[in-house]
């Protein structure tokens, strides 16, 4: 849970939705000096308040280089890695500041039921799309080996096609189950809600061989 990228984020127009793994840890910061007794339940979470002044003085800057993201005039890990070379660099101090501010605004996933089983149920989507990706590019330990960026761009164009191919092979499995009346009376509202072309236990990476010593080619002679 990056406070700089609670900060790129709320520059770039969307807001970051985390999974607070530790949240006993969680440090929020005050929105000013008099804000010590407004949450005292939070209290032991709460340290200082944000540093609004450097936010307004560095308002300019960050624009500036949220919109060189935007339009992609520059990545966002080229401008994060001229910025750690220099953790000192006004700009980026601000940009944390505002981070920690909307971090601390997003406090209210602790109390929001509903708000962590929407990030936990599109979380466990992501983890799962890409554990099937370290299934199907199991090459090099799923690393791009080239720094070419024709090839890269190649590479993940062929995974795109090959995670397309497998939900959609799948989803063709699961519908010929379904067809069964048997299987379709037996699942519920909840068990068809449970139901994802996103698994693999039946893919073989390296294929499978069977040879038959008993049988032969039929060439013509």
């Amino acid at each position: 849970m990056s406070e700089i990228g609670f900060g790129i984020t709320r520059l770039l127009g969307f807001e970051l939705l985390p999974r607070i793994k530790q949240i006993n840890r969680v440090k929020l910061y005050r929105a000013g000096p008099a804000q010590t007794e407004r949450h005292p339940r939070l209290a032991p979470a709460m340290t200082r308040p944000i540093r609004w002044d450097l936010i307004a003085q560095q308002y300019d800057q960050m624009i500036k280089y949220a919109t060189a993201i935007r339009t992609g005039t520059a990545s966002t890990e080229a401008i994060l890695r001229r910025f750690t070379r220099a953790a000192s660099h006004p700009t980026y101090q601000a940009m944390l500041e505002l981070g920690r501010a909307q971090k601390s605004i997003f406090a209210r996933y602790l109390r929001s039921r509903e708000l962590q089983r929407e990030i936990n149920s599109g979380l466990n989507v992501v983890e799962s799309w890409n554990r099937a990706n370290s299934v199907i590019a199991y090459g090099k330990g799923g690393g791009l080996a080239t720094n070419r960026r024709d090839e890269q761009e190649m590479i993940v164009a062929c995974l795109r096609i090959l995670q397309t191919a497998l939900v959609y092979v799948n989803t063709l499995m699961l519908q010929d189950i379904l067809d069964d009346p048997d299987w379709a009376d037996g699942l519920s509202p909840a068990d068809r809600r449970g139901l994802s072309p996103l698994f693999w236990t039946h893919v073989l990476p390296y294929g499978q061989v069977h040879l038959d010593m008993t049988a032969r080619l039929r060439l013509r002679t």
